[in-house]
């Protein structure tokens, strides 16, 4: 019995344990601010309505036909014959309050990154210059992306 008890204890002492791995997890891409940029008929008609949903406006030019509103964290932009669709906007290098980041990629860098990974654009930043720029995308689903950096480069 002592043997057989010796042999178990020998035993479990040599049997793999599966050892736990850990899936590789990217680091998450840095678009910047976000913001929801609404292609409107009436731009007055549109302030009106998302005022009155507690929104304020923020920056902008109605007389432009464009604003931008603010409601606690979520921001929204108003474009009166800018474009046809309603567009998801990230802009590299401002926080939520449209500061600037003391740190960001700049566009052209995240250009480069969303290419690699071999997502097709719609336009492309000129990697040539500095600065501002922006770029498109769409995703699967026709919902245009823009990736619309307004703060110079990091030096």
């Amino acid at each position: 019995m002592k043997v057989i008890l010796l042999l178990i204890v020998f035993l479990s002492g040599c049997v793999a344990t599966p050892q736990k791995t850990e899936a590789k997890v990217e680091p998450a891409m840095q678009l910047g601010n976000f913001s929801v940029s609404l292609a409107v008929k009436d731009i007055a008609v549109s302030r009106a309505f998302y005022e009155k949903l507690g929104f304020t406006v923020r920056g902008g030019d109605q007389a432009q036909n464009w604003l931008v509103l603010q409601n606690e964290s979520t921001i929204i932009g108003l474009f009166q014959d800018m474009f046809e669709q309603n567009i998801l906007t990230f802009n590299p290098g401002w926080d939520n309050d449209g500061k600037q980041l003391p740190e960001y990629k700049d566009v052209r860098e995240l250009q480069k990154i969303i290419k690699a990974k071999g997502i097709k654009l719609l336009t492309e930043a000129d990697e040539s210059t500095s600065g501002p720029a922006y770029f498109m995308l769409e995703d699967p689903d026709g919902n245009q992306i823009l990736i619309d950096q307004h703060v110079p480069a990091l030096d």
